[in-house]
């Protein structure tokens, strides 16, 4: 049998929502196991009542849940609040896995999955939510922006955005090398720390980003395409470029 990482975030509380009471149970067991204080609920509002009581630093999310399900159990929590999200989905179906980063999932698993992969999963985000971005030092502005790493707050003209884990990531990044392109094998490296991955999940969060911090998402000036390539931050964009 797999063995989960023998560290987490230390005293970290972790919302594991799954209807499968073996799926829950597993989960549960191996993210204790690694040191978690673990929830757990077997329906959307279960979820959010046990969200209200105690709020998790993170929560790991069933997409098919019964009645309520997981896009919109994922909606609900995030409109009290930012916190990390990663999708369980029950098939490795591209729609389900865009749903779920769409409305603001941090990651997402595909089921059957490793439990020691989801510990591991859960770890780096919470790694990268507690902490600031290693290659940021102090505030970082460009074009209107302003980030601060280590309070994880993001404001455009002075009004906060409402970005989810790797949002913020990525955008530190973006705003740590402006004008050099980088590929989504280098983002996903360099922002999520993984050498492999579904490389969509970087088109998402680009897309998701560029609706929060692009006056007009649909002709991006700070967020490019470089074709062939893959993005470069211009923090020097004039408001007549396209």
């Amino acid at each position: 049998m797999e063995q989960p990482p023998p560290h987490g975030e230390a005293g970290a509380r972790v919302l594991v929502v799954d209807d499968d009471p073996t799926v829950a149970e597993i989960v549960a067991g191996y993210l204790d196991r690694a040191g978690y204080v673990v929830d757990r609920a077997g329906d959307g509002p279960e979820a959010l009542d046990r969200a209200a009581a105690n709020r998790p630093d993170l929560v790991v999310l069933d997409l098919m849940l019964p009645g309520m399900d997981g896009l919109e159990v994922c909606r609900r929590m995030r409109g009290h609040g930012p916190v990390p999200v990663i999708m369980l989905t029950a098939r490795g179906d591209e729609d389900d896995r865009i749903l779920g980063l769409e409305v603001g999932a941090d990651d997402y698993v595909t089921k059957p999955f490793s439990p020691r992969e989801l510990v591991l999963r859960v770890e780096s985000v919470l790694r990268r939510t507690r902490r600031a971005p290693a290659a940021a030092s102090g505030l970082l502005r460009a074009a209107g922006l302003s980030l601060d790493p280590a309070s994880r707050r993001a404001t455009k003209h002075g009004d906060e955005l409402a970005l989810t884990v790797r949002e913020f990531d990525l955008l530190v990044f973006f705003l740590g090398h402006p004008g050099q392109a980088y590929g989504r094998e280098e983002l996903m490296r360099e922002v999520w720390g993984w050498d492999f991955g579904d490389l969509s999940t970087v088109t998402v969060h680009v897309r998701r980003l560029r609706g929060k911090v692009e006056d007009d998402p649909a002709r991006p000036r700070l967020i490019r395409t470089v074709w062939g390539v893959g993005y470069r931050f211009e923090a020097t964009a004039g408001p007549g470029e396209a």
